[in-house]
């Protein structure tokens, strides 16, 4: 549904996104029997409509083509999903569980309360059955494979993480049809009698007596929604500068954690590239600090890794058959934060990393390159400006000495943690998302998370969605709200 005609004046419950945690908000909910309405800004896209990690993709269903950045020095791009269905629909599809330790942190440091391990694993085996998560069938592309043979040269620990994909009876690695929230959780929201409604911004929130007024903008008009609760499933950049929007500010949006991420391109001497999947094994051996990965390697955005010395680099972008990107991604120490200021529509976001975040940054690009020589690259083209072109270990040293991360392209996919969620003092919302200084409001998306886990982010968001919301629906059901 994509008309201001579709959005009603009252509903039960008001769901402010629809990614992981919005779809999976609005699915639990209507089927417990509770009026849904899911409010999305950006468009509904259907799977296959247009090419992953193209231009039209990220014109279409990123926020501001993909081009947000957290100042600071560096400056970390960032990327946000705009589409129904949120961050699922334009990300790799990997999946994995945040390990026990980090959700004993996250209890024992935050005081959140009634948080099980059991409960949240027996959630977690519900959403993995749900989006069919899974190893690839057959062969991994030849990136993949190049992460596991280097690192196996080198004896360090590497594995192939699932991803949440459907595939055909005899499919590749390359024939999957991603199991995201508009093939999963917000068709189930919608049978069960939820409404979708995208094209909507919320400017703000005002409670009013028994309920919320939603103040939106749809179709360039001013609409109102008398909602009795609000669920806000922004994500952790437009969450909290709604409820800052919403004079809801204190302790929210100043904790912001990511996972930085550096990256580098590597030329082998067969064709390895495929533009539109990624890699899916990971190499550990450091974790939780240090992971290596990879990336899309569209021809676009090979180039892009390359842009940092394009005049040094850039010829080798017509090998780009020959070529992928990879990324070594880091626990930070640093934080940052959300600020929502007047006459401004996006918030400003801005980021400090440690010197420890620096010279991890640093170690790991070195030891990426190493993984990529040892699974027999020609060359190797780190992201960063100056930076030299490396053929053998000899060269490493140099790489290692000419980085500065305020010279290179800082970016991170995983942002967390801007209304982490607990009893401590520290938290804007209690165990399961309640906003404490506001009634009938609750925060349900990856802002939740009370710091980066180390892990791709959406096996923790997805999870935790589903417990608060049953534990919203069985009050209320009790006779509470």
């Amino acid at each position: 549904m994509n008309t201001a005609d579709a959005l009603p004046t009252r509903c039960e419950v008001l769901v402010v996104g629809s990614g992981a945690g919005g779809a999976t908000t609005a699915a639990v909910l209507a089927e417990a029997g509770i009026d849904v309405v899911v409010v999305e800004e950006g468009e509904w896209i259907a799977q296959g409509e247009i090419v992953p990690f193209s231009l039209e993709q990220m014109e279409r269903q990123y926020r501001s083509g993909g081009v947000t950045v957290a100042l600071g020095r560096p400056g970390i791009a960032y990327t946000e999903g705009r589409c129904v269905g949120g961050g699922t629909e334009i990300n790799s599809g990997l999946y994995r569980r945040p390990p026990a330790d980090v959700l004993d942190r996250w209890r024992d440091q935050y005081g959140i309360a009634d948080f099980a391990p059991e409960e949240f694993d027996s959630i977690a085996d519900e959403v993995e059955e749900e989006l069919s998560v899974r190893t690839v069938p057959g062969a991994v592309t030849p990136s993949s494979g190049l992460l596991r043979d280097g690192s196996d040269a080198l004896g360090w620990r590497q594995s192939e993480i699932p991803r949440w994909m459907e595939y055909p009876e005899g499919g590749s690695a390359t024939s999957g049809r991603r199991r995201s929230m508009t093939e999963t959780y917000l068709p189930r929201a919608r049978r069960a009698g939820a409404r979708v409604v995208s094209g909507c911004r919320v400017r703000r929130l005002r409670q009013a007596g028994h309920g919320v007024v939603v103040d939106l903008e749809v179709a360039g008009a001013r609409r109102e929604v008398l909602a009795d609760h609000v669920f806000v499933c922004g994500g952790a950049i437009q969450t909290p500068a709604l409820l800052q929007r919403s004079g809801l500010r204190r302790d929210v949006g100043a904790s912001l954690a990511i996972h930085p991420t550096v990256k580098l391109s590597a030329r082998f001497p067969d064709e390895v590239n495929v533009g539109d999947d990624v890699p899916v094994h990971q190499v550990k051996e450091f974790a939780p600090n240090l992971s290596f990965g990879g990336s899309a390697s569209h021809p676009g955005l090979l180039a892009l890794a390359l842009s940092d010395e394009w005049p040094k680099f850039g010829q080798v972008v017509e090998s780009w058959r020959h070529m992928s990107v990879f990324y070594a991604a880091i626990t930070s120490e640093g934080r940052g934060r959300v600020d929502a200021l007047p006459g401004f529509q996006d918030p400003v976001v801005t980021y400090r990393l440690t010197r420890r975040d620096r010279d991890l940054l640093r170690a790991g690009l070195n030891r990426l390159a190493l993984v990529m020589l040892e699974a027999g690259a020609t060359e190797v083209y780190p992201s960063y400006r100056g930076a030299p072109v490396v053929r053998g270990r000899r060269d490493l040293a140099d790489l290692a000495a000419r980085f500065s991360a305020n010279r290179a392209s800082v970016m991170t996919v995983h942002l967390c943690s801007t209304v982490p969620m607990g009893e401590s003092d520290r938290c804007p919302v209690d165990s399961f998302g309640a906003v404490k200084a506001a009634d009938r409001i609750t925060v349900n998306d990856a802002s939740l998370l009370p710091d980066a886990p180390g892990v791709n982010p959406q096996a923790a968001v997805m999870a935790i969605a589903i417990r608060n919301a049953r534990h919203f629906a069985a009050r209320r059901s009790g006779g509470r709200t």
